[in-house]
């Protein structure tokens, strides 16, 4: 069958990995892809600039030239809006394709998106086991029986539940992650990015993995699962061939969450791979040894969530149990490698008192990271926040309505809508702050408060922090700022161009002289041998 999925922003692994499953079944696989520059619903906003760039239509053109016998979403709730529009447009142009809903929004909420009239099938959960096997049914036409991990609509209306299986334990038997899908549209020459394993141990109430882990009806295996260091190592010499390899970013809840698979995949890495990486962590999972190893290898910079300084706070309402002391000694050993530590500081949690923040500012004054990487709270279908917010009042079930269904939730806009009011002014003020703090001589930092900012306008705030993280970021030379860059003058100019009818090559280039487009990955850790069909 032609398999086409939808995507938009930017490359996500989960498609990367089931387009190679579909691709190991034999199945014609495609995409549709929205840059959506100013507007990717999850890293940028800025609404004057985003209609200028808009390419809807170029997603649907895509759709309607690839034909597809099957369209396929994963959806996060900050474009599950998005992706359902341009579903029910394909509908129209296709009335018999079948169209499947997954990944993390549909999964907190899968009746509610099964309910809307454009869409047939609703995975839950990892779909390793069950997207096969509904291209299967859709293939055989034997659509009856029920599909683990799987909801889906007979043509009267009925729905044929599947039960909601455990989590695919042995990640090895799964093919590598099929790069070559986004080759037009990715720059994986400037940024590779790859997991290593799945599942977080913590279950933070603000987080997916608060509701994702207890999917399954029974608890079988283990939520967090390690890739081999040999399956891992075959990815990335694969890549190495293929790619002009400057860096790779690991996306894993946890990169360091097992620390003896880190001390031999790190002696490999920086035999055979040396490449610059980073990568998330976790301050229990860093140590002077993880540390110094990581640096050896060549990871230069981690990323880990703070969100709050208030210790008993955190531990009682967002079921963190880092302490400070813990933040301090981790700080101070990425420091000592070399490893640029960036923090994340969440505004708006429910309950929290503002003199967390000003704790947060004396600590950052004092002990500041590389960056401090600033969000605002965002309530996510089926996580425990929400009903944190209704207990506090500030959301209510109409809310929760407008939750579920996908709106409000623009991860980077910086909306206050459910924020406490009285706060918000000190949150603009502190956000600012946090901004500077890493960049500032020990004598400024210390005497940075944000009460020197609370009388400017909020909007106003808001701007210098926008203009003063790109602005730092570039001084700096800072490699996110630099290859967000990069993505946005490559793709601004591909738009242009476009609208003149001039075609550009695409983001990356393939150092393999056999461009294909369609690889299939079979037996990688035995013979690291690429079985190319077309």
């Amino acid at each position: 069958m032609r398999v086409t999925f939808v995507a938009i922003g930017w490359e996500q692994l989960g498609i990367s990995l089931l387009s190679a499953i579909a691709k190991e079944k034999g199945h014609e696989v495609n995409l549709a892809f929205s840059v959506s520059l100013f507007n990717d619903r999850c890293h940028l906003n800025i609404p004057r600039l985003s209609p200028f760039f808009d390419d809807r239509k170029n997603v649907i053109e895509m759709i309607r030239k690839q034909k597809p016998d099957v369209l396929a979403f994963s959806a996060l709730t900050p474009n599950y809006q998005w992706m359902v529009g341009i579903a029910q447009e394909a509908k129209m142009l296709f009335p018999h394709v079948k169209i499947i809903f997954g990944g993390v929004h549909t999964s907190a909420v899968p009746d509610l998106v099964l309910s809307r009239s454009c869409v047939d099938y609703v995975c839950i959960g990892e779909g390793d086991i069950a997207f096969p096997a509904i291209l299967d049914a859709i293939e055989s036409g034997q659509t009856l029986e029920p599909i683990p991990n799987t909801r889906f609509k007979l043509p009267g209306g009925e729905i044929v539940r599947g039960h909601q299986a455990g989590f695919i334990q042995d990640l090895d038997s799964l093919p590598m992650y099929d790069k070559t899908l986004w080759e037009d549209y990715m720059q994986f020459d400037e940024t590779y990015i790859t997991m290593a394993s799945r599942g977080c141990p913590y279950r933070c109430t603000f987080c997916f993995n608060n509701f994702f882990a207890n999917l399954p009806e029974k608890r079988t295996g283990r939520y967090v699962r390690q890739r081999s260091v040999e399956h891992m190592m075959s990815e990335l010499r694969w890549a190495k061939k293929r790619y002009r390899l400057h860096m790779i970013e690991f996306f894993d809840d946890i990169f360091t969450v097992d620390k003896k698979w880190l001390k031999v995949f790190l002696d490999q890495y920086k035999t055979e791979i040396r490449v610059p990486f980073q990568c998330f962590t976790h301050v229990k999972f860093v140590d002077e040894d993880v540390a110094r190893w990581l640096s050896e290898a060549g990871c230069f910079s981690g990323q880990i969530g703070i969100q709050s300084m208030d210790d008993e706070f955190k531990r009682q309402t967002t079921k963190r149990y880092e302490t400070t002391g813990q933040i301090e000694r981790t700080l101070r050993w990425m420091n000592k490698y070399r490893i640029k530590p960036k923090f994340d500081h969440l505004f708006g949690l429910p309950g929290e008192s503002l003199e967390a923040q000003e704790t947060a500012r004396k600590f950052y004054a004092s002990a500041p990271p590389y960056n401090i990487q600033t969000y605002w709270v965002k309530y996510f279908p089926g996580t425990r926040l929400v009903q944190q917010g209704l207990e506090a009042g500030l959301i209510t079930f109409s809310d929760v309505n407008r939750i579920n269904d996908g709106m409000d939730c623009d991860v980077y806009s910086h909306s206050n809508k459910y924020i406490d009011p009285e706060k918000i002014k000190a949150y603009q003020a502190y956000q600012l702050v946090f901004k500077l703090i890493p960049v500032l001589p020990a004598f400024f930092r210390k005497r940075l408060h944000a009460k020197l900012f609370e009388q400017l306008p909020g909007s106003v705030c808001s701007m210098i922090s926008f203009l003063a993280d790109i602005f730092i970021g570039l001084i700096r030379a800072s490699p996110d700022h630099i290859l967000y860059a990069k993505y946005y003058l490559y793709h601004m100019g591909r738009f242009l161009l476009a609208k003149i009818g001039i075609r550009v090559p695409p983001a990356t280039r393939p150092l393999n002289l056999q461009n294909v487009r369609s690889p299939v990955f079979k037996n990688l850790v035995a013979d690291e041998k690429v079985l190319i069909t077309r």
